[in-house]
């Protein structure tokens, strides 16, 4: 069996350094195996190419993992590729980085019940829940 594949949505703005430590650690520190592509816009697209794009990768996906960073306020992408997944019935579940935590903002759709700290065991049991859920399990 291929591993799951994770789209990671995250602040463009603010957290892409995050999002390529996670994408790296993922490979080495992750007890729970999970494929995580780099499914990101490479250039600036009008919105409605950027949301057909970003839909033919979301479902290619088996699980969708937020970044939650602290300035999940302003990033109305994060909340359209929730709403993408919802739509697709992906599961989603979202990862604090960049010193977000518990009373830091959520982005629209995501639940905090299912976010969690950048630890990699309670990382793993999302991944194998998340894999227990949605049309790609």
């Amino acid at each position: 069996m291929t591993s799951p594949r994770a789209f990671l949505s995250f602040d463009f703005d603010h957290n892409e350094l995050q999002k390529k430590m996670f994408a790296g650690q993922a490979v080495t520190d992750s007890p729970a195996p999970f494929t995580v592509e780099d499914w990101s816009s490479k250039t600036s697209l009008p919105q409605s190419q950027w949301e057909a794009l970003i839909k033919k990768k979301m479902a290619s996906t088996h699980m969708c993992i937020v970044l939650v960073g602290r300035h999940m306020a302003t990033a109305t992408g994060v909340a359209k590729e929730i709403t993408m997944a919802k739509e697709l019935l992906v599961p989603v579940f979202g990862v604090y980085v960049d010193g977000a935590g518990a009373s830091s903002a959520l982005p629209v759709g995501l639940q905090r019940n299912r976010t969690m700290a950048w630890k990699w065991d309670l990382i793993a049991a999302a991944v194998r829940q998340m894999m227990g859920e949605g049309k790609n399990a």
